[in-house]
């Protein structure tokens, strides 16, 4: 029996290696019928390869008909007999209900909606793409770095339901967040989650999914509100804070069907890089266990790097979105200040701040961020996103797209010390790897780079005044009236106790520096990244995420100046894993930062690179 063709496919399969002796022998020709043994020799070894139980071989030798195929995989889809709409098969025929299954799973169709085929001979050719259509159909869910297309098309085949999908991630978040490892990324477990998944399942069901995301978990930050979860951004002093209302990309989650299966720690409000609060202590990196995860939304980088739910939302100031995302090798996006509402998220300084994705993937990334974008009116900066939000960003995931990009590097953005050799050196093979993909590179040099990078955060001017608002927000059962309050309470980690007074003694935001800070630093960085951009016809500039990898836990944790140039210039950025450090395998993410809504080039971009070179491999901490 010779399988040359069906060894082929399994080479470009998820298949392991270690089965591909057994079918190394197929025929040359892909025209030559097969036999029933033979179809029955590559479903045992389908069978084994998928995990499920093998059929037993059958020893024939007459050649292999499409009603003898359907009838031979029927037992492996575990699925009952059904109607088929074909008028050549005729309707008292013994296998006409395995026909029909089949066709009803997908696996096999007809030549067209009304002839099946019946009593043609299936060539190699056929079986070449017929197994491995069975192959991923008969394949059990597998939950470590499921994607949401994985998982929707699990549900679409009765693999797995939401319910049992999120006492799974449950399940993960007892065994290595509560146990083992102890991630410590997790402040709040939904106790509804199981409830609303059994209900959105219901609902898939009766109508079918609401969108993408119809019954599946995310994480986020613990600084979105959540009517039905406290709301603490890690701080004891907001400890059974129960807000009036969802935040605006929580309710839009909500309504695409998305379940907020847990609230994540982070920096307590969204201080540091470390991802310590009096709240949730501190959040461990599972890449390696003795370092930090990045902050300030490294309880959701840490939690989606351990495969504790399928994505999530994170906030980002200066750079928590990105730097979490980077040390635990995912991708994070950072929109366009105004594509999505800030609304119900506690602030740090509203002139940075932006919420936005978080996940394993540039795909699902896009997804979310197609459901959390749009206007809000209690945030009139959204009033700029309209007309600038595409269908679907997912319409930009592209293998493709850095074929004729041109990519503009920015040199003085890598590091020059020692330490900083091991990250150079992985983004100078991204650079290269671009290069391999049809991207045109240069390094570019940006106007006034020195300068912009001179300019501070806002978040020690802004903060006070605006966590006040955000306090009277919550109404009169507010724990805590003003930041004076909060300080007087003492119930905060004693780490940010001198943070907090030096932003409370802020009179006002009439200081000169801060109004110096707020017309001027804006308008530089934005006109030197657009003249760099235009003047090299660049699609997107590039740079390190981080010119540091994830430092020892006690250490100090920094991310140099790379993060700035898109808070300060209000563009958006995306990173994405870009691999690990030759000497201690930590991850390393590279940054792509656009004009103003290029998200859609962006995404194009860090997909056709993610594609390129597949760098995320999970964390064995957690696997």
């Amino acid at each position: 029996m010779k399988m040359k063709r069906w060894g082929k496919w399994l080479l470009t399969s998820t298949l392991a290696v270690s089965v591909l002796n057994p079918l190394q022998a197929f025929a040359e020709s892909s025209n030559e019928v097969i036999t029933k043994g033979e179809f029955s020799q590559l479903l045992i070894e389908t069978a084994q390869q998928a995990g499920v139980g093998a059929p037993e071989w059958i020893e024939d030798s007459s050649p292999l008909t499409r009603e003898d195929a359907a009838a031979m995989m029927y037992p492996l889809l575990n699925i009952g007999e059904t109607g088929e709409p074909f008028t050549d098969v005729p309707d008292d025929h013994e296998y006409a209900g395995e026909i029909g299954a089949v066709y009803q799973s997908g696996v096999m169709l007809g030549y067209s909606e009304e002839t099946f085929g019946f009593g043609d001979q299936l060539t190699r050719e056929q079986v070449d793409i017929l197994l491995p259509k069975l192959y991923e159909t008969i394949k059990p869910f597998e939950l470590l770095e499921a994607t949401i297309m994985d998982i929707q098309a699990a549900m679409d085949a009765g693999k797995i339901t939401s319910k049992e999908l999120v006492q799974m991630y449950i399940d993960r978040i007892e065994e290595y967040d509560d146990q083992g490892p102890s991630i410590n990324a997790i402040i709040t477990v939904n106790p509804a989650a199981v409830e609303i998944a059994e209900a959105l399942d219901k609902e898939r069901e009766e109508k079918g999914p609401r969108s993408l995301l119809h019954g599946i978990p995310v994480i986020v930050k613990d600084n979105y509100d959540t009517a039905d979860m406290e709301t603490t951004a890690g701080c004891l002093c907001l400890d059974d804070s129960l807000p009036p209302d969802d935040a605006f990309q929580i309710k839009k989650l909500k309504e695409a069907g998305a379940i907020i299966l847990a609230k994540s720690n982070l920096s307590e409000f969204a201080f540091s890089f470390l991802t310590n609060s009096s709240m949730g202590g501190q959040t461990l990196n599972p890449y390696d266990l003795t370092r930090y995860p990045g902050g300030s939304s490294g309880g959701t980088a840490a939690a989606l790097a351990a495969n504790f739910g399928v994505a999530g939302l994170g906030t980002d100031t200066g750079g928590s979105i990105r730097l979490p995302s980077t040390l635990n090798s995912l991708v994070g996006i950072r929109p366009t200040i105004g594509l999505t509402s800030r609304d119900g998220i506690i602030p740090l300084a509203l002139t940075q701040d932006v919420g936005g994705p978080m996940a394993r993937t540039v795909e699902d990334a896009a997804i979310i961020l197609d459901a959390i974008s749009g206007y809000d009116p209690s945030d009139i900066v959204t009033a700029r996103s309209v007309g600038e939000i595409p269908v679907s960003y997912t319409d930009y995931l592209d293998k493709d797209g850095l074929n004729g990009a041109r990519i503009g590097v920015i040199r003085d953005l890598f590091g020059t010390e020692p330490e900083h050799e091991a990250v150079n050196s992985v983004i100078d093979t991204a650079i290269a790897d671009m290069e391999k993909l049809g991207a045109t590179v240069m390094d570019v040099e940006v106007p006034h780079l020195e300068e912009i990078l001179q300019y501070p955060s806002l978040s020690s001017w802004e903060f006070k005044f605006q966590l006040n608002d955000y306090l009277a927000s919550l109404g009169e059962d507010a724990p805590y009236q003003t930041l004076e309050e909060i300080i007087a309470s003492e119930q905060f980690d004693p780490s940010i106790e001198s943070s907090l007074v030096s932003r409370n003694e802020r009179e006002t935001l009439e200081d000169a520096e801060y109004q110096d800070i707020v017309l001027n630093r804006t308008k530089l960085t934005q006109e030197s990244l657009l003249k760099v951009m235009a003047d090299y016809d660049l699609d997107a500039l590039i740079y390190p995420s981080s010119t540091n990898t994830a430092a020892k836990i006690g250490e100090n944790q920094s991310a140099g100046s790379n993060n700035r140039l898109s808070p300060f210039s209000g563009f958006p950025a995306v990173t994405v894993p870009a691999g690990y450090t030759a000497d201690e395998n930590l991850p390393v993410g590279i940054e792509f930062l656009g004009r103003a809504f290029s998200e859609p080039v962006l995404i194009k971009l860090a997909y056709a690179y993610e594609q390129g070179t597949l760098h995320r491999v999970a964390p064995q901490t957690t696997s």
